[in-house]
């Protein structure tokens, strides 16, 4: 079939297959930045007995018969989401959330395709299987090309925080004063950057990645379950769509420094409304609210770090050791990343961090290269911790294997 024209297109999709469509979305067309990324917020409603399957994006759509709905032409296809990125959640009434991220590499090839003579759509195509052995569902969302102007969904597409200098970790004491914070954000669209700075205190509860996604990337429900941390300061600006912009972080002295231990420092990022792709319930006959999707992000928040602690000096000098995070004695969620962090000592070819039973039996080991200063855990080694309960420490080795200097040991528990 070939592409249709967009309003032709929907009374066509009207005659032909809506009488068996039992699934609906809103927005059913938006706008995309033809020249980059695109995030835009999804609403499904009536998946039930369903599961979402693949989604991808095509030049066009051909009916799906004898499934329900029209899917991509597979001649036509640009691309197809990648598991790993799929953030999606089904609620007991069967509405589905789902937040498609566009990426530059398929709006340029819909764009290619249109300064070739085709027409500047293209369509996003999702698959739902019945769980009963039913037929599956096609539900097609039109994308219109643009430029990145007001029409297009403001989202954020790429997030960057950074102390001014090139360095993943702040190490302070007491006394001194920390570097100025910055955040470097693209986006699309146009409308009001909302949100706030807060910072999670030495021996507080980690955030989880619920906590970490903007407000407008979660469906209603789930928004008032972010947890909350102590506010350093707020914003309320209006960013014109000029795709770029960088945020000044909170004043010096609103950051804590007076309590030895590791501190994050996180950007939360406030629901705002958008015209252009706010989700209409009543549109899909799921109730009569308008959820606002402004400020949607189809990634976590980046956080800051920085330690305070009187052996923070220069420690490439003095051979000392030092650990990072996480924090001595701290309690962290089942679902949190286990990572490890140290400093670098100069004369240190290798690092070998050790962790170990509250029994002070090795439950596992592993060498890391100097430079890197960070080691993640394997998921496995939670289901060893019986009681939770784990201690690790990092030494420095030479070339020759020999043991140069060594760090203090830390103890953690994991909730589970």
């Amino acid at each position: 079939m070939k592409k249709i024209p967009l309003i032709i297109s929907f009374l066509f999709l009207l005659v032909t297959g809506a009488a068996a469509q039992q699934i609906r979305v809103t927005p059913t067309s938006v706008t995309a930045y033809s020249q980059g990324a695109t995030t835009v917020y999804l609403t499904f409603s009536g998946v039930i007995n369903k599961r979402a399957a693949d989604a991808c994006w095509s030049g066009e759509i051909v009916s799906a018969a004898p499934d329900i709905g029209f899917r991509s032409d597979p001649a036509t296809v640009f691309g197809c989401l990648p598991a790993r990125y799929d953030q999606s959640r089904l609620n007991a009434a069967g509405i589905y959330t789902y937040i498609m991220s566009i990426p530059p590499s398929v709006a340029r090839k819909a764009y290619a395709d249109a300064a070739n003579g085709a027409q500047a759509t293209f369509f996003y195509v999702r698959r739902f299987v019945s769980t009963v052995g039913g037929r599956d569902e096609f539900v097609p969302v039109t994308i219109r090309l643009s430029g990145n102007g007001s029409s297009t969904p403001f989202s954020l597409t790429d997030v960057k925080l950074s102390w001014g200098v090139d360095k993943p970790v702040a190490l302070i004491n007491s006394e001194e004063k920390l570097p100025g914070i910055s955040a470097e954000i693209t986006y699309t669209g146009a409308g009001r950057l909302k949100g706030r700075w807060e910072i999670v205190k030495p021996g507080e509860e980690l955030p989880s990645d619920l906590d970490l996604l903007t407000e407008a990337t979660l469906p209603a429900e789930l928004r008032a379950l972010q947890r909350r941390y102590t506010l350093l300061s707020r914003f309320n600006i209006f960013l014109p769509p000029t795709g770029k912009t960088t945020l000044r972080g909170p004043e010096q002295w609103r950051v804590p420094v007076h309590m030895e231990g590791l501190y994050l420092v996180l950007l939360r990022i406030e629901a705002v409304e958008d015209l252009s792709g706010n989700s209409r319930l009543a549109d899909i006959g799921a109730g009569t609210a308008t959820i606002p999707t402004g400020g949607v992000a189809g990634f976590r928040m980046p956080t800051l770090r920085y330690y305070v602690g009187s052996g923070t000096g220069d420690t490439a000098a003095t051979g000392r050791l030092n650990l990072l995070t996480p924090d001595d004695n701290v309690v962290l969620a089942s679902a949190s990343p286990l990572e490890f962090r140290w400093t670098q000592v100069e004369a240190v070819s290798l690092y070998r961090i050790e962790l170990r039973d509250t029994a002070d039996s090795l439950l596992m080991s592993a060498i890391v290269l100097p430079g890197v200063g960070a080691y993640s855990a394997p998921s496995w080694l939670k289901n060893k911790l019986g009681d939770g309960l784990l201690q690790w420490r990092v030494v420095g080795l030479d070339k020759f294997g020999k043991q140069l200097s060594e760090s203090s040991t830390r103890r953690l528990r994991i909730n589970k």
